[in-house]
């Protein structure tokens, strides 16, 4: 059974990334036995294409990768298959609020990320692919999911438990494992979708074995088919040692 896995799908913060924004050598050197296993190693992150590729760089791989949680799907390495815009008229709404409540904002546009420090004008003529709230008030966030939710359209996560991500409807990791598969020639079942956080939750419930780390938020544990090792104690290599081999 343990080789009927050929795809291993990666959250990057919390899980393929040590605390320190590392890949450990442990981990490098199983995520290297498993490709040579003939395994398919996808990133799948809520991170831009340009901040995620320098890792898959130094992994070597050649695979598709998922990029702003879902909204690109990459072929291959700079080589763009789909991307999934949202409605400026959602991302001017979602920067009132943040506005309002005063808290920590980013938004990805296709070109670059801008934040509270460098926001700009002009929101209805750029291409937008993903907000983010980051607020360490309780109260404020649960404001902000309620209003959020009262919008509709929105696919509502979070990459920490005090921020929320907000992609287009049915825009989510395990959609996009869904078109990597339709690109490999492969089905759901043979994936092990691995993360820590609310953007992952969707990927791991839909995936042929679901793997919380350590670390991961609760709701995440409780969701997985297995509870690994935290990102600072070689969770991955470990799904590797155990699934794969």
């Amino acid at each position: 059974m343990k080789n009927r896995f050929k795809l291993l799908a990666l959250d990057m913060d919390g899980t393929l990334l040590t605390s320190e924004q590392t890949i450990s050598p442990d981990t490098s050197r199983w995520i290297q036995k498993a490709k040579d296993q003939g395994v398919h190693v996808c990133l799948s992150t809520g991170r831009s294409f340009g901040s995620a590729w320098p890792y898959g760089d130094e992994l070597g791989l050649a695979t598709p990768l998922i990029t702003v949680n879902g909204s690109e799907v990459w072929r291959a390495p700079h080589d763009l298959y789909q991307r999934s815009l949202m409605d400026p008229a959602l991302i001017s709404d979602m920067h009132d609020i943040a506005v309002k409540e005063d808290c920590w904002y980013w938004a990805y546009s296709v070109d670059r990320v801008y934040n509270k420090d460098n926001w700009i004008g002009g929101i209805m003529e750029m291409e937008w692919l993903k907000f983010g709230f980051h607020t360490e008030d309780d109260d404020a966030r649960h404001r902000i999911l309620m209003k959020l939710q009262d919008m509709g359209g929105l696919e509502i996560t979070n990459s920490s438990p005090h921020n929320l991500e907000v992609n287009p409807q049915g825009i989510n990791k395990a959609a996009g494992i869904r078109t990597v598969c339709g690109l490999l020639g492969l089905e759901m079942s043979e994936v092990i979708a691995v993360g820590d956080s609310m953007n992952d939750l969707a990927a791991i419930e839909a995936a042929g074995l679901g793997v919380a780390m350590g670390n991961a938020q609760q709701v995440v544990r409780e969701s997985a088919d297995f509870v690994t090792a935290s990102n600072d104690e070689d969770g991955i290599a470990e799904v590797i040692r155990k699934f794969i081999f």
